[in-house]
């Protein structure tokens, strides 16, 4: 199955461009949901909801729909998953309150936090390995065979990405395949060519993955919905 979505849809730029001028804005996933079966949840990261929240979101999507949550950054970028396990089975639990609406849990690491053998291990033991749990590494030092192979073990999916600072390494340790685009030349801004989508399909389709899980956080301009609707329609 292809998950394919943006990384957020909130966003007042996309008016007129995504969302029709004359639509509400409280019907704005709504229309979201029509074009795109997931999204990926920035705002888990800068706040810790409410399990009540949690339950909005499930009644809000439609059948078929999923979330992915970003994991909150006081366990990822504050505490940096030190002794974090009560919070990280915290956030969990809001995961529970989607039922069948969730996706994976995705956890990004600091772009400051270079590779450690003790830090990977610590990650990985606080982790529900029944769960789909996602890992963005922003430090290249962390794109090497040896965390491929403790991902892989874990059954932890690798978040592979495009981005102006880091490898663009198609990666695969679990059954299921994550990818964010970012924005391959200009961080957020950059709108992803025909061909560099095509190119990312047929990388997609040789994986045979049981899931595909794509978000676009390339936000300016709107550039998400073109390049995610242009890679949905390559994957068909």
């Amino acid at each position: 199955m292809n998950y394919l979505g943006c990384s957020g849809w909130f966003y007042w730029h996309w008016k007129g461009k995504f969302y029709p001028n004359e639509l509400p804005q409280s019907k704005w996933f709504q229309y979201y949901a029509k074009h795109f079966n997931t999204v990926e949840l920035n705002s888990t990261f800068y706040n810790f909801p409410k399990l009540s929240t949690a339950r909005n979101w499930y009644r809000q999507a439609p059948e078929g729909f999923v979330y992915t949550l970003k994991v909150n950054k006081n366990i990822t970028h504050i505490k940096k998953f030190h002794n974090t396990q009560k919070m990280i089975d915290d956030f969990y639990k809001l995961g529970d309150e989607l039922k069948e609406k969730i996706g994976c849990f995705l956890f990004q690491l600091p772009p400051s936090m270079k590779f450690d053998e003790k830090k990977l291990k610590e990650i990985i033991a606080q982790l529900d390995l029944e769960r789909k749990n996602v890992i963005e590494f922003r430090h290249r030092s962390w794109f090497k065979q040896e965390v491929y192979d403790e991902l892989k073990k874990a059954n932890i999916i690798f978040c592979m990405v495009s981005s102006p600072m880091l490898p663009e390494e198609f990666v695969k340790t679990s059954k299921d395949i994550y990818v964010r685009f970012h924005g391959k030349a200009a961080l957020y801004r950059y709108n992803y060519s025909e061909e560099e989508l095509k190119e990312w399909a047929e990388r997609i389709k040789k994986a045979k993955p049981e899931n595909s899980w794509v978000y676009f956080n390339n936000d300016a301009n709107a550039f998400a919905v073109e390049n995610c609707l242009q890679l949905k329609k390559f994957l068909e």
